[in-house]
């Protein structure tokens, strides 16, 4: 996971107050504070430099039609400057007047070339840029639900990070919002707010509700034998507090089989 967690399954943080921010974890072991904020204004200009690199391009590339044809921009710039400096009638010959028509067409349609390609590099590098960004929120918006969830801390054997792998994936973010799907890939509703999206928390009960060996991530659930002390059971009725959380998350994902 990016985001740095503690002991007890809980995204750390730095600063106090409004202020207090994430640690993200780097690919490469570095750590620093996410800022969300500073992230979605970033999305939101990367996205306007983006569209307004795509318009001059497509800008460009109207006017280049006007010069189909025009192959050799050196030939073209000679031309005009002889067409500045002579009349038409003191051409040697008709087809110079093609000839200048040629050259000029040509080297407006490799500017015109260099141009969109500019514009298409730079507008994949921000487009790309985006798309780093954009996931990163999405795992701070994901990740930040999981770890501050009442449910999973009051009624689950798994800890947040192991609930997070298990059912990260029944959740999206759009619009900066948090959209949870059902086990077909389509939105839960909310049973209170009718016509809104659940929210993180009731979705979560309705995700696990429907999970086939729910009884075996539940506190107080799942334990075998007759007589056998409610406590922290995985599955095959193994006590989850004592397995390590790869161990945890295979005997989640078990139930799934």
């Amino acid at each position: 996971m990016p985001f740095k967690f503690d002991a007890n399954g809980n995204i750390v943080t730095t600063g106090e107050g409004d202020k207090k921010q994430p640690i993200f974890v780097y690919g490469d072991g570095r750590e620093a504070p996410f800022d969300a904020d500073s992230t979605i204004a970033s999305i939101s200009r990367l996205n306007g430099e983006a569209k307004g690199h795509r318009e001059r391009a497509e800008l460009a590339e109207g006017k280049l039609k006007a010069f189909d044809g025009i192959e050799d921009g050196e030939a073209a710039r000679k031309a005009l400057e002889l067409a500045k400096n002579i009349k038409e009638g003191d051409l040697i010959a008709a087809g110079k007047v093609q000839e200048i028509k040629d050259a000029a067409a040509a080297s407006a349609k490799q500017a015109v070339a260099d141009a969109t390609r500019a514009a298409e590099a730079r507008e994949k590098s921000l487009a790309d840029e985006n798309a780093k960004l954009t996931s990163n929120l999405n795992d701070h918006i994901i990740g930040g639900s999981f770890s501050s969830s009442a449910f999973i801390a009051d009624k689950l054997a798994i800890p947040a990070d192991i609930a997070q792998k298990v059912f990260g994936d029944r959740f999206k973010v759009e619009g900066g919002k948090l959209v949870p799907l059902d086990h077909s890939g389509n939105p839960i509703f909310s049973a209170t707010r009718h016509g809104e999206h659940a929210d993180f928390e009731e979705a979560l009960q309705v995700i696990v509700n429907q999970y086939p060996n729910k009884d075996k991530i539940l506190k107080g659930t799942g334990a075998s034998g007759g007589g056998a002390a409610g406590g922290k059971a995985g599955a095959g009725g193994a006590d989850l507090s004592k397995l390590s959380p790869t161990e945890r998350l295979t005997a989640a994902r078990a139930g799934a089989k």
